[in-house]
């Protein structure tokens, strides 16, 4: 008998399945992190970040307007205390109004750099809690005041060289801390710049040589840790420090010579402690400042 075949069995035809719907392009991977050294220690920061910003006085548009601090947080002044690294509470500082019609010390029509604001008022103010002195209270002083900053056998050279020149008038601030630091600053407005740089010249004040010597400082040398922080660049420092071993006083003095004018800092401590260094470089930046 003859084997068949079974036929398939038939039935309806299979459905196709709809297309699967486009997926959303994959996001590309996000890239490795980069390796990063280690980051500096938070008192390392904040060191920085004290020391960044100087004040910032800066020009306005006409004769006559005053000039100030602006867009500065109060930590980035360093005339203002932030954390308590021995830094003095100054207050906000502003350049005096310009007489009309006179330019500032650096600018193209003034070739002599001449102060034309009141020089009174370029001095820096005493700090919170000082106690004024009652003879250098931030007004007009004579020769023979400011000599007296020296050794007495230098005051008559000193008088001849202010004399010869062309001093025209000498304004003078000091006070003294609860700590007991006393601060003195002169400022010696010459007729030109050219006369102020022939003064630091004749009394060999300089790079390496505090000129004439100190009253109750044995010697001065060149602060090695001054780095000139907010120096303006038209303007010049000399900056000095008495050495160990100091008497009943460490000395520390610095110089500004400023387009017609000279100041001089001066500070000192009773007590056989030492003189701050941080109020004192403070105090150098802010003068430098006000007369930049």
């Amino acid at each position: 008998m003859t084997e068949q075949t079974a036929a398939p069995a038939t039935g309806p035809e299979p459905v196709a399945a709809p297309p699967a719907p486009d997926l959303p392009p994959v996001p590309p991977l996000p890239p490795a992190p980069v390796a990063q050294g280690p980051r500096p220690p938070r008192r390392v920061l904040r060191a920085v970040a004290r020391w960044t910003a100087a004040v910032l006085v800066f020009g306005a548009a006409g004769a006559g307007t005053a000039y100030g601090i602006t867009s500065m947080e109060r930590t980035d002044v360093p005339g203002l205390a932030t954390e308590d690294d021995g830094r003095w509470d100054y207050p906000a500082l502003a350049l005096p109004a310009l007489p009309a019609d006179k330019p500032r010390p650096y600018n193209d029509g003034n070739p002599s750099e001449i102060h034309y604001a009141d020089l009174r008022e370029l001095l820096l103010p005493a700090p919170a809690g000082a106690t004024v002195d009652k003879k250098l209270k931030g007004g007009w002083v004579s020769n023979e005041q400011f000599v007296s900053e020296f050794i007495e056998t230098d005051r008559p050279g000193i008088v001849r060289t202010l004399r010869e020149g062309t001093l025209r008038h000498i304004a003078a601030r000091g006070w003294t801390m609860p700590d007991g630091t006393s601060n003195r600053i002169y400022l010696l407005q010459f007729s030109s710049a050219d006369d102020a740089d022939a003064y630091r010249d004749d009394r060999y004040i300089g790079a390496s040589s505090a000129g004439d010597p100190l009253r109750g400082a044995h010697e001065l040398k060149l602060d090695e840790s001054w780095r000139g922080g907010g120096k303006i660049e038209t303007t010049s420092s000399y900056v000095f420090s008495e050495p160990k071993p100091y008497d009943s006083a460490q000395v520390r003095a610095g110089y500004v010579v400023a387009g017609d004018t000279l100041a001089m800092v001066v500070q000192s401590r009773e007590g056989g402690v030492g003189t701050p260094r941080v109020p004192f470089h403070q105090t150098l930046i802010l003068q430098n400042q006000l007369l930049g």
